[in-house]
């Protein structure tokens, strides 16, 4: 069972940036792909962006232009995402995910509050 935890998120203003990490407790060697999803109060959890294990990544329309995903290739165990010109309304726990070919493996989440 790989185990993901998220760190980075936190209280910012508007217009701030973030890099959330996610660490896995082992390598990841083979996977669909590695990605993040928030949720926001009283809302569903939706997904951002995920890389494949090709290097292919995908980004929700809303998101794409602001948030940017990126993986450490050297020891396959931290993905990222970079979070610019954040707004209120991107205020939610904001969750790593790694696919295994339809296992899913989630992280605790980290909790992304954007504020003035």
């Amino acid at each position: 069972q790989v185990h993901l935890v998220e760190s980075g998120g936190g209280l910012v203003q508007p217009g701030a940036s973030l890099r959330l990490s996610c660490l896995a407790s082992e390598s990841i060697f083979s996977y669909r792909s590695m990605g993040w999803y928030r949720q926001a109060p009283g809302k569903e959890r939706e997904l951002i962006t995920h890389i494949s294990e090709d290097g292919f990544t995908y980004y929700a329309d809303s998101m794409k232009d602001r948030f940017t995903i990126s993986r450490d290739n050297a020891k396959k165990k931290m993905v990222y995402l970079q979070m610019n010109s954040l707004k209120p309304e991107d205020t939610a726990v904001y969750y790593c995910n790694v696919d295994q070919w339809g296992t899913h493996h989630w992280g605790q989440g980290t909790q992304v509050t954007v504020s003035s």
